[in-house]
């Protein structure tokens, strides 16, 4: 599958460099950004994009990924406050069209989607996928 798109992937840690290796194996130009060196060893030996080290909430480092030029910004961090900061100055202020934050808080999720920020909730879709589960037995 080939693909055009040029992704920022903020947050290399488990999600993040999952992300970024399958977009990347599926021929999307990707950036990842993460202020942990360490965390780039997470990328397979078949990712064919850029790494920046530094702090994705510092509007030089979203520059010198070329924000403003990427059509999908994906926030992974561990930091809900971290990932809206970032989705925010994407969204506003680089225009980014597409603008994907993770959330861990549920009660949070209402408000990123009214700042115009599209979420995934891993607590909400797992709860969901729980209960999906719990709902088809287990009854003696």
């Amino acid at each position: 599958m080939k693909n055009d798109r040029y992704i920022v992937i903020v947050g290399c840690g488990r999600l993040g460099s999952h992300l970024a290796n399958r977009l990347s194996i599926e021929g999307n130009s990707v950036v990842v950004i993460d202020n942990k060196e360490s965390t780039f060893e997470n990328l397979s030996l078949d990712f064919s994009g850029f790494r920046i080290e530094g702090d994705a909430t510092r509007l030089s480092v979203l520059k010198e990924a070329k924000l403003g030029d990427a059509d999908v910004l994906i926030a992974t961090t561990r930091e809900d406050n971290v990932n809206l900061m970032v989705a925010q100055v994407a969204h506003k202020l680089f225009a980014v069209p597409k603008v994907i934050a993770r959330v861990f808080d549920p009660r949070r999720e209402e408000m990123y989607k009214q700042l115009g920020v599209e979420t995934i909730c891993p607590t909400t879709v797992a709860a969901e996928l729980f209960l999906i589960e719990a709902s088809k037995g287990g009854k003696r």
